[in-house]
Protein backbone atom coordinates (compact mmCIF):
# COMPACT_ATOMS: atom_id res chain seq x y z
CA UNK A 1 0.00 0.00 0.00
CA UNK A 2 1.39 3.42 -0.95
CA UNK A 3 1.78 6.32 1.46
CA UNK A 4 -1.16 8.09 -0.25
CA UNK A 5 -3.34 4.98 0.20
CA UNK A 6 -2.48 4.95 3.91
CA UNK A 7 -3.44 8.63 4.23
CA UNK A 8 -6.82 7.96 2.57
CA UNK A 9 -7.46 4.92 4.79
CA UNK A 10 -6.55 6.80 7.99
CA UNK A 11 -8.66 9.77 6.85
CA UNK A 12 -11.67 7.48 6.37
CA UNK A 13 -11.19 5.98 9.85
CA UNK A 14 -11.04 9.46 11.36
CA UNK A 15 -14.17 10.53 9.49
CA UNK A 16 -16.08 7.42 10.64
CA UNK A 17 -15.01 7.95 14.26
CA UNK A 18 -15.94 11.66 14.12
CA UNK A 19 -19.40 10.93 12.71
CA UNK A 20 -19.84 8.18 15.28
CA UNK A 21 -19.19 10.72 18.02
CA UNK A 22 -21.72 13.11 16.46
CA UNK A 23 -19.14 15.85 15.82
CA UNK A 24 -18.90 18.17 12.84
CA UNK A 25 -15.54 18.89 11.21
CA UNK A 26 -15.65 22.35 12.78
CA UNK A 27 -16.23 20.91 16.27
CA UNK A 28 -13.36 18.44 15.87
CA UNK A 29 -11.11 21.22 14.57
CA UNK A 30 -11.87 23.32 17.66
CA UNK A 31 -10.90 20.43 19.97
CA UNK A 32 -7.63 20.01 18.07
CA UNK A 33 -6.83 23.74 17.93
CA UNK A 34 -6.76 23.59 14.14
CA UNK A 35 -9.02 24.65 11.25
CA UNK A 36 -12.03 22.95 9.66
CA UNK A 37 -10.24 22.95 6.30
CA UNK A 38 -7.29 21.06 7.84
CA UNK A 39 -9.66 18.41 9.22
CA UNK A 40 -11.34 18.19 5.82
CA UNK A 41 -7.98 17.57 4.10
CA UNK A 42 -7.02 14.94 6.69
CA UNK A 43 -10.28 13.06 6.19
CA UNK A 44 -9.83 13.11 2.41
CA UNK A 45 -6.27 11.79 2.72
CA UNK A 46 -4.85 15.00 1.32
CA UNK A 47 -2.55 15.93 4.19
CA UNK A 48 0.44 14.31 5.87
CA UNK A 49 -0.46 13.49 9.44
CA UNK A 50 2.00 12.79 12.23
CA UNK A 51 1.60 10.03 14.79
CA UNK A 52 1.32 12.74 17.44
CA UNK A 53 -1.69 14.24 15.63
CA UNK A 54 -3.26 10.79 15.23
CA UNK A 55 -2.86 10.28 18.97
CA UNK A 56 -4.52 13.63 19.71
CA UNK A 57 -7.42 12.83 17.39
CA UNK A 58 -7.77 9.42 19.03
CA UNK A 59 -8.00 11.09 22.44
CA UNK A 60 -10.65 13.58 21.28
CA UNK A 61 -12.75 10.93 19.51
CA UNK A 62 -12.13 8.30 22.20
CA UNK A 63 -11.19 5.89 19.42
CA UNK A 64 -7.92 4.13 18.65
CA UNK A 65 -7.37 5.29 15.07
CA UNK A 66 -3.99 3.55 15.07
CA UNK A 67 -2.86 1.21 17.83
CA UNK A 68 0.61 1.93 19.16
CA UNK A 69 2.49 -0.52 21.34
CA UNK A 70 2.92 0.12 25.05
CA UNK A 71 5.89 2.48 24.72
CA UNK A 72 4.31 4.48 21.89
CA UNK A 73 7.75 5.71 20.82
CA UNK A 74 8.27 7.07 17.32
CA UNK A 75 11.21 6.02 15.17
CA UNK A 76 12.68 7.04 11.83
CA UNK A 77 13.86 4.53 9.24
CA UNK A 78 16.29 6.28 6.91
CA UNK A 79 17.22 4.91 3.50
CA UNK A 80 20.35 6.99 3.07
CA UNK A 81 23.05 7.75 0.57
CA UNK A 82 20.76 9.81 -1.65
CA UNK A 83 21.54 13.22 -3.13
CA UNK A 84 19.14 15.97 -2.13
CA UNK A 85 17.85 18.60 -4.54
CA UNK A 86 15.43 21.50 -4.70
CA UNK A 87 14.60 24.32 -2.30
CA UNK A 88 13.37 24.38 1.30
CA UNK A 89 12.12 27.30 3.38
CA UNK A 90 13.35 27.92 6.93
CA UNK A 91 10.56 27.83 9.52
CA UNK A 92 10.18 30.44 12.25
CA UNK A 93 12.28 30.14 15.37
CA UNK A 94 11.43 27.70 18.14
CA UNK A 95 13.41 29.71 20.68
CA UNK A 96 11.74 32.95 19.59
CA UNK A 97 8.31 31.31 19.88
CA UNK A 98 8.75 30.12 23.46
CA UNK A 99 10.14 33.51 24.55
CA UNK A 100 7.21 35.30 22.91
CA UNK A 101 4.70 32.96 24.55
CA UNK A 102 6.14 33.96 27.92
CA UNK A 103 6.25 37.64 26.98
CA UNK A 104 2.56 37.49 26.04
CA UNK A 105 1.87 37.15 29.79
CA UNK A 106 2.87 40.82 30.12
CA UNK A 107 0.00 41.88 27.88
CA UNK A 108 -3.60 42.00 29.12
CA UNK A 109 -4.72 42.39 25.51
CA UNK A 110 -4.81 39.75 22.78
CA UNK A 111 -1.54 38.72 21.17
CA UNK A 112 -1.59 37.05 17.75
CA UNK A 113 1.66 35.36 16.80
CA UNK A 114 1.92 34.60 13.08
CA UNK A 115 3.46 31.43 11.60
CA UNK A 116 4.44 29.93 14.94
CA UNK A 117 6.65 26.84 14.97
CA UNK A 118 4.16 24.06 15.75
CA UNK A 119 6.43 21.76 17.72
CA UNK A 120 6.40 19.82 20.98
CA UNK A 121 8.23 22.53 22.94
CA UNK A 122 5.60 25.09 21.92
CA UNK A 123 2.82 22.60 22.70
CA UNK A 124 4.17 22.10 26.23
CA UNK A 125 4.19 25.85 26.91
CA UNK A 126 0.68 26.19 25.49
CA UNK A 127 -0.48 23.39 27.82
CA UNK A 128 1.04 25.26 30.77
CA UNK A 129 -0.56 28.54 29.70
CA UNK A 130 -3.97 26.94 29.21
CA UNK A 131 -3.80 25.28 32.63
CA UNK A 132 -3.39 28.69 34.34
CA UNK A 133 -6.29 30.27 32.48
CA UNK A 134 -4.72 31.69 29.31
CA UNK A 135 -6.90 31.21 26.23
CA UNK A 136 -4.96 30.02 23.20
CA UNK A 137 -6.18 28.86 19.81
CA UNK A 138 -4.70 28.10 16.43
CA UNK A 139 -6.75 30.21 14.04
CA UNK A 140 -5.77 28.93 10.58
CA UNK A 141 -3.61 26.58 8.53
CA UNK A 142 -0.59 28.88 8.57
CA UNK A 143 0.02 28.30 12.29
CA UNK A 144 -1.23 31.66 13.56
CA UNK A 145 -1.73 31.49 17.32
CA UNK A 146 -4.03 33.71 19.38
CA UNK A 147 -3.18 34.28 23.07
CA UNK A 148 -5.52 36.00 25.52
CA UNK A 149 -4.55 36.09 29.23
CA UNK A 150 -7.31 36.26 31.87
CA UNK A 151 -7.63 39.12 34.35
CA UNK A 152 -5.89 36.93 36.89
CA UNK A 153 -3.87 33.79 36.29
CA UNK A 154 -4.69 30.60 38.21
CA UNK A 155 -1.10 29.72 39.02
CA UNK A 156 -2.08 27.07 41.57
CA UNK A 157 -3.62 25.03 38.70
CA UNK A 158 -0.46 24.90 36.61
CA UNK A 159 0.06 21.66 34.65
CA UNK A 160 3.21 20.46 36.41
CA UNK A 161 3.86 17.54 34.06
CA UNK A 162 3.96 19.85 31.03
CA UNK A 163 5.99 22.46 32.93
CA UNK A 164 8.61 19.92 33.98
CA UNK A 165 9.16 18.84 30.37
CA UNK A 166 10.45 22.24 29.29
CA UNK A 167 13.12 24.67 30.45
CA UNK A 168 11.01 27.60 29.32
CA UNK A 169 8.91 27.77 32.48
CA UNK A 170 11.80 29.56 34.20
CA UNK A 171 10.98 32.52 31.92
CA UNK A 172 7.65 32.98 33.69
CA UNK A 173 9.53 34.69 36.53
CA UNK A 174 10.11 37.97 34.67
CA UNK A 175 6.52 38.47 33.46
CA UNK A 176 4.93 37.39 36.75
CA UNK A 177 6.98 39.20 39.37
CA UNK A 178 5.18 42.54 38.91
CA UNK A 179 1.76 40.90 38.85
CA UNK A 180 1.95 38.48 41.81
CA UNK A 181 3.64 38.82 45.20
CA UNK A 182 3.82 35.09 45.97
CA UNK A 183 3.79 32.17 43.51
CA UNK A 184 5.34 28.78 42.75
CA UNK A 185 6.87 27.33 39.58
CA UNK A 186 7.87 23.68 38.97
CA UNK A 187 11.51 22.93 38.33
CA UNK A 188 12.51 23.46 34.69
CA UNK A 189 13.21 20.41 32.53
CA UNK A 190 13.88 20.05 28.80
CA UNK A 191 16.97 18.53 27.22
CA UNK A 192 19.25 16.25 29.20
CA UNK A 193 22.46 18.24 28.87
CA UNK A 194 23.70 18.27 32.44
CA UNK A 195 22.96 20.77 35.18
CA UNK A 196 22.49 24.37 34.08
CA UNK A 197 22.25 26.78 36.95
CA UNK A 198 19.30 29.13 37.36
CA UNK A 199 21.33 31.43 39.59
CA UNK A 200 21.95 34.03 36.83
CA UNK A 201 18.15 34.37 36.49
CA UNK A 202 17.79 34.99 40.20
CA UNK A 203 20.56 37.58 40.43
CA UNK A 204 19.29 39.37 37.31
CA UNK A 205 15.74 39.61 38.69
CA UNK A 206 16.66 40.38 42.31
CA UNK A 207 16.88 44.19 41.68
CA UNK A 208 13.12 44.11 40.98
CA UNK A 209 12.48 42.59 44.43
CA UNK A 210 12.27 38.92 43.45
CA UNK A 211 13.37 36.33 46.01
CA UNK A 212 13.30 32.64 45.09
CA UNK A 213 13.72 29.62 47.38
CA UNK A 214 14.25 26.20 45.78
CA UNK A 215 12.08 23.56 47.44
CA UNK A 216 12.12 19.80 46.74
CA UNK A 217 10.38 20.03 43.35
CA UNK A 218 9.44 23.68 42.80
CA UNK A 219 10.62 27.27 43.10
CA UNK A 220 8.83 29.45 45.66
CA UNK A 221 8.95 33.07 44.51
CA UNK A 222 8.14 36.08 46.68
CA UNK A 223 8.31 39.70 45.58
CA UNK A 224 8.86 42.86 47.59
CA UNK A 225 8.34 45.84 45.29
CA UNK A 226 11.37 48.11 45.10
CA UNK A 227 13.04 50.62 42.81
CA UNK A 228 15.78 49.50 40.46
CA UNK A 229 18.57 51.73 41.71
CA UNK A 230 21.48 50.49 39.62
CA UNK A 231 22.41 49.06 36.25
CA UNK A 232 21.71 45.33 36.10
CA UNK A 233 24.91 43.51 35.14
CA UNK A 234 24.18 39.97 34.01
CA UNK A 235 26.77 37.54 35.37
CA UNK A 236 26.10 35.27 32.39
CA UNK A 237 25.30 36.50 28.89
CA UNK A 238 22.56 33.92 28.52
CA UNK A 239 19.63 34.18 26.11
CA UNK A 240 16.85 33.15 28.51
CA UNK A 241 18.40 35.14 31.35
CA UNK A 242 18.41 38.26 29.19
CA UNK A 243 14.81 37.67 28.07
CA UNK A 244 13.69 37.18 31.67
CA UNK A 245 15.21 40.48 32.80
CA UNK A 246 13.90 42.33 29.73
CA UNK A 247 10.38 41.09 30.49
CA UNK A 248 10.68 42.19 34.10
CA UNK A 249 11.91 45.61 32.95
CA UNK A 250 8.99 45.94 30.50
CA UNK A 251 6.44 46.10 33.35
CA UNK A 252 8.68 48.14 35.65
CA UNK A 253 7.41 51.71 35.90
CA UNK A 254 10.80 53.28 35.26
CA UNK A 255 14.02 52.95 33.29
CA UNK A 256 16.22 49.84 33.47
CA UNK A 257 19.69 49.48 31.99
CA UNK A 258 21.01 45.96 31.37
CA UNK A 259 24.68 45.29 30.68
CA UNK A 260 26.23 42.09 29.29
CA UNK A 261 22.87 41.33 27.68
CA UNK A 262 22.64 38.68 24.98
CA UNK A 263 21.95 40.27 21.57
CA UNK A 264 20.95 36.89 20.10
CA UNK A 265 18.04 36.31 17.70
CA UNK A 266 15.38 35.20 20.22
CA UNK A 267 16.21 38.15 22.49
CA UNK A 268 15.77 40.54 19.58
CA UNK A 269 12.38 38.98 18.79
CA UNK A 270 11.15 39.59 22.35
CA UNK A 271 12.38 43.19 22.11
CA UNK A 272 10.65 43.78 18.78
CA UNK A 273 7.41 42.36 20.20
CA UNK A 274 7.62 44.57 23.30
CA UNK A 275 8.21 47.61 21.11
CA UNK A 276 4.91 46.89 19.38
CA UNK A 277 3.33 46.96 22.86
CA UNK A 278 4.70 50.46 23.44
CA UNK A 279 7.79 49.57 25.49
CA UNK A 280 10.71 51.77 24.43
CA UNK A 281 13.95 49.78 24.10
CA UNK A 282 17.33 51.22 23.12
CA UNK A 283 20.31 49.11 22.05
CA UNK A 284 18.57 46.10 20.44
CA UNK A 285 21.26 43.87 18.93
CA UNK A 286 23.93 45.09 21.39
CA UNK A 287 25.02 44.00 24.87
CA UNK A 288 23.69 47.19 26.51
CA UNK A 289 19.91 47.63 26.65
CA UNK A 290 17.96 50.57 28.07
CA UNK A 291 14.30 49.76 28.67
CA UNK A 292 11.61 52.30 29.46
CA UNK A 293 8.91 50.16 31.07
CA UNK A 294 5.17 50.63 31.35
CA UNK A 295 3.08 50.20 34.49
CA UNK A 296 0.41 48.33 32.54
CA UNK A 297 0.26 46.82 29.06
CA UNK A 298 -3.14 46.20 27.52
CA UNK A 299 -3.07 46.18 23.74
CA UNK A 300 -4.22 43.90 20.91
CA UNK A 301 -1.15 43.20 18.83
CA UNK A 302 0.15 40.86 16.12
CA UNK A 303 3.75 39.80 15.66
CA UNK A 304 5.68 37.61 13.22
CA UNK A 305 8.48 35.59 14.90
CA UNK A 306 11.68 35.60 12.85
CA UNK A 307 13.14 32.63 11.00
CA UNK A 308 15.21 30.05 12.89
CA UNK A 309 18.98 30.28 12.31
CA UNK A 310 19.52 26.87 13.94
CA UNK A 311 17.11 25.20 11.54
CA UNK A 312 18.82 27.08 8.71
CA UNK A 313 22.16 25.65 9.84
CA UNK A 314 20.62 22.17 10.19
CA UNK A 315 19.46 22.32 6.57
CA UNK A 316 22.84 23.64 5.41
CA UNK A 317 24.51 20.72 7.22
CA UNK A 318 22.07 18.29 5.55
CA UNK A 319 23.15 19.60 2.16
CA UNK A 320 26.86 19.60 2.98
CA UNK A 321 27.02 16.12 4.53
CA UNK A 322 25.18 14.60 1.54
CA UNK A 323 27.19 16.78 -0.92
CA UNK A 324 23.96 18.06 -2.42
CA UNK A 325 23.11 21.22 -4.33
CA UNK A 326 20.08 22.63 -2.53
CA UNK A 327 18.71 26.09 -1.73
CA UNK A 328 17.81 27.09 1.82
CA UNK A 329 15.49 30.08 1.57
CA UNK A 330 14.61 32.68 4.23
CA UNK A 331 17.83 32.13 6.19
CA UNK A 332 18.50 34.87 8.82
CA UNK A 333 21.98 35.81 7.65
CA UNK A 334 23.00 37.90 10.67
CA UNK A 335 22.90 34.78 12.83
CA UNK A 336 24.65 32.28 10.52
CA UNK A 337 27.20 34.41 8.65
CA UNK A 338 30.10 33.44 10.93
CA UNK A 339 29.26 29.74 10.58
CA UNK A 340 29.15 30.15 6.79
CA UNK A 341 32.51 31.92 6.86
CA UNK A 342 34.05 28.99 8.77
CA UNK A 343 32.55 26.52 6.31
CA UNK A 344 33.89 28.60 3.44
CA UNK A 345 37.39 28.35 4.92
CA UNK A 346 36.85 24.57 5.03
CA UNK A 347 36.12 24.62 1.29
CA UNK A 348 32.36 24.99 1.09
CA UNK A 349 31.13 26.60 -2.11
CA UNK A 350 27.84 28.48 -1.95
CA UNK A 351 26.04 31.55 -3.26
CA UNK A 352 23.96 34.06 -1.29
CA UNK A 353 20.95 35.72 -2.84
CA UNK A 354 20.03 39.35 -2.36
CA UNK A 355 19.03 40.32 1.20
CA UNK A 356 15.38 40.97 2.05
CA UNK A 357 13.48 41.75 5.24
CA UNK A 358 11.56 39.21 7.33
CA UNK A 359 7.89 39.58 8.13
CA UNK A 360 8.81 41.13 11.49
CA UNK A 361 10.17 44.11 9.49
CA UNK A 362 13.58 43.80 11.15
CA UNK A 363 15.47 40.53 10.58
CA UNK A 364 17.61 40.29 7.41
CA UNK A 365 17.05 37.18 5.29
CA UNK A 366 18.87 35.57 2.35
CA UNK A 367 18.58 32.46 0.21
CA UNK A 368 21.62 30.17 0.47
CA UNK A 369 22.44 27.99 -2.55
CA UNK A 370 24.90 25.16 -1.78
CA UNK A 371 27.24 23.77 -4.43
CA UNK A 372 29.28 20.56 -4.67
CA UNK A 373 32.36 20.98 -2.48
CA UNK A 374 35.49 19.19 -1.26
CA UNK A 375 35.99 20.05 2.40
CA UNK A 376 39.12 20.03 4.56
CA UNK A 377 39.43 20.25 8.33
CA UNK A 378 39.56 23.81 9.73
CA UNK A 379 42.93 25.21 10.77
CA UNK A 380 41.59 26.13 14.21
CA UNK A 381 39.33 24.27 16.63
CA UNK A 382 35.56 24.60 16.30
CA UNK A 383 33.96 26.23 19.33
CA UNK A 384 31.02 28.47 20.17
CA UNK A 385 30.81 31.86 21.85
CA UNK A 386 27.93 34.13 22.84
CA UNK A 387 26.49 35.98 19.85
CA UNK A 388 27.98 37.32 17.60
CA UNK A 389 30.20 34.23 17.93
CA UNK A 390 29.29 30.79 16.60
CA UNK A 391 25.94 29.87 18.15
CA UNK A 392 26.28 27.07 20.71
CA UNK A 393 23.30 25.31 19.09
CA UNK A 394 25.03 25.43 15.69
CA UNK A 395 28.28 23.90 16.93
CA UNK A 396 26.97 20.29 16.65
CA UNK A 397 26.24 20.89 12.96
CA UNK A 398 29.75 22.23 12.34
CA UNK A 399 31.00 19.07 14.06
CA UNK A 400 28.85 16.99 11.72
CA UNK A 401 30.36 18.77 8.71
CA UNK A 402 33.82 17.91 10.07
CA UNK A 403 32.99 14.20 9.58
CA UNK A 404 33.04 14.71 5.79
CA UNK A 405 36.07 17.04 5.77
CA UNK A 406 39.56 15.67 5.07
CA UNK A 407 41.74 15.88 8.16
CA UNK A 408 41.41 16.05 11.94
CA UNK A 409 39.15 18.59 13.66
CA UNK A 410 38.97 19.48 17.34
CA UNK A 411 35.46 20.39 18.52
CA UNK A 412 35.28 22.12 21.92
CA UNK A 413 31.71 22.30 23.30
CA UNK A 414 32.51 24.16 26.51
CA UNK A 415 29.01 25.46 27.27
CA UNK A 416 27.25 22.13 27.92
CA UNK A 417 28.55 19.60 30.39
CA UNK A 418 28.06 16.41 28.40
CA UNK A 419 26.99 17.32 24.86
CA UNK A 420 30.35 16.60 23.23
CA UNK A 421 29.99 13.00 24.40
CA UNK A 422 27.05 12.60 22.04
CA UNK A 423 29.41 12.97 19.07
CA UNK A 424 30.66 9.47 19.94
CA UNK A 425 27.26 8.15 18.82
CA UNK A 426 28.40 8.93 15.26
CA UNK A 427 31.04 6.20 15.64
CA UNK A 428 28.15 3.71 15.34
CA UNK A 429 27.85 4.99 11.76
CA UNK A 430 31.63 4.48 11.31
CA UNK A 431 32.70 8.08 11.99
CA UNK A 432 36.18 8.43 13.51
CA UNK A 433 35.55 10.12 16.87
CA UNK A 434 38.08 10.47 19.72
CA UNK A 435 36.66 11.68 23.03
CA UNK A 436 39.21 13.84 24.84
CA UNK A 437 36.98 14.79 27.78
CA UNK A 438 33.25 15.60 28.30
CA UNK A 439 33.74 18.86 26.38
CA UNK A 440 36.14 17.99 23.55
CA UNK A 441 36.31 15.50 20.69
CA UNK A 442 38.60 14.97 17.71
CA UNK A 443 36.80 14.13 14.46
CA UNK A 444 38.78 12.65 11.55
CA UNK A 445 37.30 12.62 8.07
CA UNK A 446 36.20 11.98 5.47
CA UNK A 447 33.92 9.27 6.86
CA UNK A 448 32.99 6.07 5.05
CA UNK A 449 29.51 5.81 6.50
CA UNK A 450 27.95 2.48 7.47
CA UNK A 451 24.27 2.05 8.43
CA UNK A 452 23.30 1.42 12.04
CA UNK A 453 20.42 1.20 14.50
CA UNK A 454 20.75 4.01 17.06
CA UNK A 455 18.62 5.27 19.94
CA UNK A 456 18.32 9.06 19.67
CA UNK A 457 20.14 10.93 22.44
CA UNK A 458 17.84 12.70 24.95
CA UNK A 459 18.94 16.06 23.52
CA UNK A 460 17.69 17.97 20.51
CA UNK A 461 20.72 18.97 18.40
CA UNK A 462 22.72 15.72 18.88
CA UNK A 463 19.65 13.74 17.75
CA UNK A 464 19.33 15.84 14.58
CA UNK A 465 23.06 15.41 13.89
CA UNK A 466 22.64 11.63 13.89
CA UNK A 467 19.57 11.86 11.65
CA UNK A 468 21.48 14.00 9.12
CA UNK A 469 24.48 11.64 9.23
CA UNK A 470 22.09 8.77 8.42
CA UNK A 471 20.94 10.73 5.34
CA UNK A 472 24.53 10.52 4.10
CA UNK A 473 24.87 6.82 4.96
CA UNK A 474 24.21 4.37 2.10
CA UNK A 475 21.77 1.66 3.16
CA UNK A 476 19.04 1.56 5.80
CA UNK A 477 19.54 3.01 9.28
CA UNK A 478 17.06 3.37 12.15
CA UNK A 479 16.90 6.25 14.64
CA UNK A 480 14.72 5.31 17.59
CA UNK A 481 12.66 7.46 19.97
CA UNK A 482 12.82 10.78 18.13
CA UNK A 483 10.69 12.79 20.58
CA UNK A 484 13.59 15.20 21.16
CA UNK A 485 13.63 16.07 17.43
CA UNK A 486 9.88 16.71 17.37
CA UNK A 487 10.42 18.95 20.40
CA UNK A 488 12.38 21.43 18.32
CA UNK A 489 11.60 20.88 14.62
CA UNK A 490 8.27 20.97 12.84
CA UNK A 491 7.55 17.98 10.55
CA UNK A 492 11.30 17.72 9.93
CA UNK A 493 11.39 14.25 8.33
CA UNK A 494 8.62 15.01 5.83
CA UNK A 495 10.23 18.32 4.91
CA UNK A 496 13.58 16.62 4.26
CA UNK A 497 11.70 14.12 2.12
CA UNK A 498 10.58 16.97 -0.14
CA UNK A 499 14.29 17.39 -1.00
CA UNK A 500 14.62 13.73 -1.97
CA UNK A 501 15.45 12.17 1.41
CA UNK A 502 13.80 8.82 2.20
CA UNK A 503 12.72 8.90 5.86
CA UNK A 504 9.87 6.72 7.07
CA UNK A 505 8.09 7.48 10.35
CA UNK A 506 7.32 4.28 12.25
CA UNK A 507 5.81 3.18 15.52
CA UNK A 508 8.08 1.21 17.82
CA UNK A 509 8.83 -2.23 16.46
Amino acid sequence: MSNDDYKVKIGSLIQEARIGRGLTQTELAKELNTSQSAVNRIEKGGQNISLEMIARISDVLNSNIVTLNQSGKINFRINGGKKLSGSIEVKTSKNAAVGLLCAALLNKGKTTLRRVARIEEVNRIIEVLQSIGVKTRWINDTNDLEITPPKRLELDKMDENAAKRTRTVIMFLGPLLHQYDDFKLPFAGGCNLGTRTVEPHMSGLAPFGLHVVAKSDYYHATVSKQSVKRTILLTERGDTVTENVIMAAALYDGVTMIRNASPNYMVQDVCFYLQKLGVKIEGIGTTILTIHGKKTINQDVEYFPSEDPIEAMSLIAAGVVTDSEITISRAPIEFIELELAILEEMGLKYELGKEYIARNKATRLVDVHLKHSKLVAPKDKLHSMPFPGVNMDNLPFLGLVATVAKGRTLVHDWSYENRAIYFTELSKLNAQIELVDPHRVYITGPTKWKPADVVAPPALRPSVVILLAMLATPGTSVLRDVYSINRGYEDFANRLNTLGADIETLQDF
